[in-house]
């Protein structure tokens, strides 16, 4: 074959490649605005101003007008009317004074961005993202904020996927990505060039977090100083952390799978003991839970019989305790009580 013959066998596979990409992003440019474009299916209100009171911050997942905008309502209702925002998000988090909203610009060419408000919500700050939007965290003191993206894949069972996470100062400072920290697993430092880092939930105190730290098939919970940058290795086999309110316990996700393919089930480590309990749902959780309150968990489960579509369950932590439908056609769910 010729260097010519071999150029154009290139250009046309890349032309094909381009046209491939562009017909994706076309395609879900145009799904997105037909799931936006009939009424919605829930009772909703528009709002030009932040709501106030003890509340769920979430992504409205409800076919029709509305669909993927930042919406809210109230703790004590949560199956009452929501209020929706202007803002479209894949994944939300908020705590009192700050909200990040992970998104994806549809069009041809896709793009992936982070944005940062302030309470009234204006924009405070933003950053691009190298690929899908995956997990995000606020801090409870809204100093702090976590994101995470797929730089490959688009999911955690995925072989060979890729993640980014970076953690940022609600005053524009940057920390950096998790990668650089050193990160020690039983003492010795994880150097590994697969190594991963996804799910950052953080402590009180302004400078300690946990997040997944994995190498190959192996993963774990550890612990994050952010003052001296280093990570260090909790327990194995945990993923997408959620710290409770008290600080006591911390809830993940877990591999309980012996086959191929991934079923992630709930579970909760009080920290103080190191013991571990599974909870009931039996349906696989890829999702990072979020703490309604201290003996209970929120988290999401897409609709199987809707794509696009997905609810917001709950499950008490106490052992033998069934999950039950909290909000439907949600996504991402924040408790905020300020």
């Amino acid at each position: 074959m010729t260097t010519r013959i071999r150029w154009m066998a290139l250009l046309a596979v890349a032309t094909v490649v381009i046209a491939a990409a562009a017909t994706y992003g076309v395609m879900s440019f145009l799904g997105y605005q037909e799931r936006q474009s009939n009424p919605s299916a829930v009772d909703v209100v528009a709002s030009t101003s932040p709501p106030t009171g003890p509340r769920v911050v979430f992504r409205n997942t409800a076919p029709g007008q509305g669909y993927g905008l930042v919406a809210s309502v109230a703790l004590d209702d949560p199956s009452g009317e929501r209020v929706l925002t202007e803002q479209a998000c894949d994944r939300v988090h908020q705590a009192d004074r700050v909200t990040i909203c992970l998104r994806t610009n549809r069009g041809i060419a896709t793009t992936f961005e982070a944005v940062l408000l302030g309470p009234a919500g204006a924009e405070l700050d933003s950053w691009p993202l190298p690929g899908i939007p995956s997990r995000t965290r606020v801090s409870p003191d809204s100093e702090l904020v976590a994101s995470t993206s797929f730089v490959t894949g688009m999911a955690y069972a995925t072989v060979g996927f890729s993640t980014q996470t970076v953690i940022r100062g609600a005053d524009g400072e940057d920390f950096g990505d998790l990668e650089d920290f050193t990160t020690l697993i039983d003492g010795e430092t994880l150097v590994a060039v697969d190594r991963n880092f996804w799910g950052v939930t953080f402590g009180p105190d302004g400078n300690t977090f946990y997040a997944t730290a994995a190498s190959g098939s192996q993963t774990w919970l550890v612990r994050g100083d952010l003052d001296a940058r280093t990570l260090t290795s909790v327990r194995e086999d945990a993923e997408c952390p959620s710290l409770s309110p008290n600080g006591r316990r911390i809830a993940y996700k877990m591999n309980t799978s012996t086959g191929a393919s991934a079923h992630w089930a709930i579970a909760v480590l009080d920290l103080t003991t190191g013991r571990q309990s599974i909870l009931g749902e039996q349906r696989s959780v890829d999702d990072q839970v979020e703490w309604l309150d201290d003996e209970t968990l929120l988290y999401g489960l897409p609709n199987p019989d809707a794509p696009g579509d997905s609810d917001v369950w709950s499950i008490p932590i106490e052992g033998g305790s069934a999950p039950s439908l909290f909000i439907p056609h949600a996504w991402s769910p924040a408790v905020v009580l300020g």
